[in-house]
């Protein structure tokens, strides 16, 4: 008789064979593709001599091999995490658990292949046999050279850190931590190749992020839940309903994101004529036909597994969904190792640099008007706004009231983040230093300041439903986890809050940094992200209504907004009186007509900075003057009822006496 645990072992090894099986017919079908269509004859286009086969088509091989492990890291933290629940006192379960060992396997394996990644691709890069590279000193200084094998050295980095951490965690929280760790290690490769420079680099390398997050998301996490399948955990059904709403989306984006970096290589007449357009073309259809016929089958799946208990069906479309996703996969790795038909053209200065040309002149006109939608930011302040409207409309349909002003400020507070990155504004940010900083204070100053104002978290705990005793946690015990996290209360804390905000200004622009950063994209995306991050866990503890790891007392509060407001003022001071342009190189390189001198639009920009500071600093003087007015009355409102409660007991107590006297009256008298 076999015992339990060599069935386990069985049915763990046929996961794996699932996965090295999906991972032979991608390499196969990449492969195969691009010997059909010379994809991989690439010195043509880059003027360097053949490396060789071994370089050519190991490149795609390892860089496979890669990304399957990757999505096998982060499919099964997000089961560990988010689809199955752990112990009462936070520690992982047994599911959870072996999640996270799976994890933590597959990491050594992406450490291993990325490493791989960045020899093969920096020689393919230089036109040398890997052999050749494989010498220190000759790979140090192409790595120092080309982005690409810098990106895959950073994601081995990433996946050795996930790895060590896989075999020390045990407790929920730092399995949460790894799986958002582990996702960074996707953000290099999005943000390299050929999708990054060129025209429209921004909306290309933008719609990349979400294609590859999406896709590991929705690869890694079926993978991770055919393994719970096979185990026979009683968390299946569980871990299945959560997934499916998860697989939809990440289908969604997944597709949409495609087609959109597709289509900026190609026009709609170049899809049938030439070999990328018919690849991008049979990557699309792929990903519409498996999106179909995987949520359909999914759901059905699902509903047979709840209703009778059987998980056969669910599984065995769940594998062979696998399989259909690897073999889109192949196709995908294929696409990517394909010319587009735009690298031929030769853009202009501007769109190398910026990603796109501008009109002229930033008129007012142009700063309100001439709007290039940010994939990014432009999409989270929408689904921000939506989610908030949805939260609100919850607790109206059950009666409960939710301040106006809050839903206001909230909407006000997505409004200037889509202004500030989508706009004029943010069209001409990259181009100006004084449109930059004016998008610079939007994003740390403005918006900050009225998000925190709407309270999303006070309402998200309040329209979303708890758990209960006896059902695992769902989103707002998450939710409530991570406001209370060591994290939280560490970045909160009113020393490093005033510090990420303040003393970003001088780090960024006077150590050199922001002269590098101006070269890339991927750059502006994370000083944006800080911005809008250092300004909100700056303003949270002062005026927020949400709940705060840490709550300050208002004299603190007050405090610590006149300490900051000094180092605003003398950022803009030493701008304005400044000899020395920041970023001369880049911005001299642009050579735009209408910026005849650099010094004097930096000095532009120090303006801003000095003058847009006092604004919201008097919207965060008078919503504090108001919160304390507010706490005064609160507080003297519940002192009246102390004390009303305190003189009906008195008086009670009086009448009491009053009858005991009167009763030992009559007993003196009838004595």
């Amino acid at each position: 008789m076999p015992t339990e645990q060599s069935t386990t072992k069985r049915k763990v090894s046929g996961v794996t064979s699932l996965v090295m099986l999906g991972s032979l017919l991608a390499v196969l079908v990449a492969v195969v593709l691009l010997l059909q269509t010379g994809g991989t004859n690439l010195s043509g286009i880059t003027g360097l001599r053949d490396p060789g086969p071994l370089t050519t088509y190991g490149v795609t091989v390892v860089r496979l091999l890669a990304e399957v492990s990757a999505v096998v890291v982060i499919g099964s933290l997000l089961l560990a995490a988010f689809l199955v629940p752990p112990q009462r006192s936070g520690v992982l379960a047994a599911d959870g658990y072996g999640a996270v060992r799976t994890a933590g396997v597959a990491a050594w394996l992406w450490v291993v292949f990325a490493l791989a990644s960045s020899f093969f691709s920096a020689a393919e890069s230089a036109g040398r046999p890997v052999q050749q590279v494989l010498d220190p000193e000759v790979f140090v200084v192409l790595v120092e050279a080309l982005s690409v094998p810098r990106a895959w050295l950073i994601t081995a980095c990433v996946a050795l850190i996930v790895a060590v951490g896989c075999h020390l965690t045990l407790t929920w929280g730092w399995t949460a931590t790894l799986f958002g760790f582990s996702l960074l290690g996707l953000v290099p490769l999005a943000l390299t190749g050929h999708s990054a420079t060129g025209g429209d680099h921004d909306v290309a390398t933008n719609s990349l992020l979400y294609h590859f997050v999406a896709a590991a998301l929705w690869v890694g996490g079926l993978i991770a839940l055919v393994a719970l399948g096979r185990r026979g955990s009683t968390n299946l059904p569980l871990a299945a309903r959560r997934f499916s709403r998860l697989a939809l989306v990440c289908w969604i984006v997944m597709a949409a994101s495609g087609v959109v970096n597709g289509l900026v290589r190609v026009t709609p007449a170049e899809l049938f004529g030439t070999t990328y357009g018919l690849l991008l073309l049979a990557k699309i259809v792929a990903l519409g036909v498996l999106g179909v016929f995987g949520q359909q089958q999914r759901v059905r799946g699902v509903r047979v597994l709840q209703e009778t208990g059987t998980r056969r069906p669910l599984l065995q479309l769940a594998g062979v969904e696998i399989l259909v996703m690897c073999l889109t996969f192949g196709i995908a790795a294929a696409l990517g190792r394909t010319p587009s038909p735009d690298e031929a053209a030769v853009p202009g200065r501007v769109e190398l640099l910026v990603g796109y040309d501008l009109s002229g002149p930033p008129t007012v006109w142009r700063l309100l008007f001439d709007w290039r939608f940010d994939l990014v930011f432009g999409t989270a302040a929408i689904v921000l706004a939506v989610l908030y409207l949805a939260g609100v409309r919850r607790l109206h349909q059950r009666g409960d009231h939710w301040p106006v002003g809050r839903t206001v400020a909230w909407l006000a507070g997505c409004a200037t983040l889509l202004i500030a990155t989508s706009s004029g504004i943010g069209r001409y940010s990259p181009a100006m230093f004084s449109v930059h900083m004016g998008g610079h204070m939007l994003l740390s100053m403005v918006a900050p300041v009225l998000l925190v104002l709407g309270g999303a978290t006070t309402l998200a705990l309040r329209a979303l439903p708890p758990a209960g005793k006896s059902a695992p946690p769902g989103p707002r015990e998450w939710l409530l986890a991570a406001v209370n996290s060591p994290v939280a209360r560490f970045l909160t804390q009113p020393i490093v809050a005033m510090l990420q905000f303040v003393g970003v200004f001088y780090l960024l622009y006077f150590s050199g940094l922001f002269d590098v950063a101006l070269e890339y994209h991927w750059a502006h995306l994370a000083m944006n992200a800080h911005f809008l991050l250092a300004g909100y866990l700056f303003f949270w503890p002062l005026i927020g209504v949400d709940p705060a790891p840490r709550r300050l007392m208002p004299l603190g509060r007050l405090g610590i907004m006149f300490l900051s407001m000094p180092f605003h003022a003398f950022f803009g001071v030493i701008l304005m009186s400044s000899q020395t342009v920041i970023g001369e190189q880049f911005y001299a390189q642009l050579r735009l007509p209408w910026v005849t001198d650099l010094l004097t639009d930096q000095r532009l920009g120090g303006g801003i900075a000095w003058g847009f500071g006092e604004i919201p600093a008097l919207i965060v003087l008078v919503a504090l003057m108001v919160q304390w007015a507010q706490a005064d009355e609160r507080e003297a409102q519940r002192a009246e009822r102390r004390a009303r409660r305190a003189g009906d007991t008195d008086e009670e107590l009086a009448a009491y006496n009053a009858m005991l006297a009167r009763m030992a009256g009559k007993t003196n008298d009838a004595q």
